[in-house]
């Protein structure tokens, strides 16, 4: 894809690093993997990873510390993961971020830090999550490289190749939902794992097409593909068709698994008014609106969460402890 001959840097790539790097901070290093805002970002990672966790447990009980430990390791993971999918999507899109607003100042776009310095931050990301993965089970660590490439590594070129990058990074987003339930379980449950997970390749569509719709016009002139553009004046409702899938996804698992009354009034009862105040509310062509929408997804997460381990313990930690 061309860039606008008038919208590209008038240096080259090569020496703007050269000259604009040498003087990268421990900050910009930090600023560049996305930790100033955790854990926005990371949450979106991290709810799919813990979903598979506690819904695994429902077929493999473990104990409420159990859950716990494994939990705060999937945050763990999660950062990880997260800042490493940032940095590679950084180094592809410098050149588009430099022509865009909200993202023109972030570390490689301004040449705070070196393409050699990113790479060096990227490989060690990327270690640092295969270390964690490699005390899975064997089948969870081998699903889980699928997570880290090709699902994450290739996400960054989607937006040149298509109208329908979210889709592609609703499967990254999630992938971690397959590694925590197999972590738990040691196997697929081919009734469950596609169906719930099709529902939260469904929260990213949601999630990320609002997202997109902060950059809209920049996104026009760069020559960048996203679902929020394509949807056009009918985002509202085709998003709406994402969010019902979300939920039925919900109702289906809590059918299949007779999930008690904590995760139908919470998680399915609050999902689904989540889903209605935002959609309700959204309003597409205001950035601001759809950045807040989009950081409120990390909320609705508490809350899916909140009525699984509530049912969870309730119907089963609490029989078996």
């Amino acid at each position: 894809m061309s860039i606008p001959e008038e919208t590209k840097p008038l240096k080259s790539t090569t020496t703007f690093f050269q000259s604009s790097a040498p003087n990268a901070s421990a900050w910009d290093y930090w600023e560049l993997a996305r930790m100033h805002k955790f854990p926005l970002g990371t949450l979106v990672v991290f709810w799919p990873c813990v979903f598979g966790l506690v819904l695994g447990a429902f077929v493999r009980p473990i104990s409420m510390l159990e859950l716990g430990k494994m939990t705060f390791f999937l945050l763990i993971g999660s950062a990880l993961v997260h800042s490493a999918a940032c940095v590679i999507n950084d180094i592809c899109d410098r050149d588009f971020d430099r022509q865009v607003e909200r993202t023109k100042n972030r570390p490689l776009a301004r040449g705070a830090i070196s393409l050699t310095g990113a790479t060096f931050l990227l490989f060690a990301l990327v270690g640092l999550s295969l270390l964690l993965m490699s005390y899975c089970n064997p089948l969870a660590f081998n699903v889980g490289l699928i997570g880290i490439f090709p699902l994450h590594g290739l996400y960054p070129l989607m937006k040149r190749w298509t109208w329908w990058p979210q889709a592609w990074l609703g499967l990254a987003m999630n992938w971690g939902f397959t590694v925590a339930w197999i972590a738990v379980t040691g196997n697929i449950d081919w009734n469950i794992v596609p169906v719930f997970f099709l529902g939260l390749w469904s929260w990213t569509m949601v999630y990320d097409t609002i997202y997109g719709c902060q950059d809209k016009k920049d996104d026009v002139k760069a020559g960048i593909k996203s679902t929020s553009l394509l949807f056009g004046s009918y985002i509202r409702p085709v998003l709406a068709v994402f969010a019902t899938n979300v939920v039925s996804a919900f109702v289906y698992v809590g059918l299949k698994h007779r999930h008690g009354l904590a995760y139908w009034i919470i998680s399915v009862g609050g999902a689904a008014v989540h889903f209605a105040w935002q959609l309700i509310t959204l309003n597409p062509d205001d950035p601001s609106d759809c950045a807040v929408k989009f950081k409120s997804n990390g909320s609705l997460g508490y809350i899916l969460y909140l009525g699984m381990v509530a049912d969870y313990y309730f119907e089963v930690a609490s029989m078996t402890d």
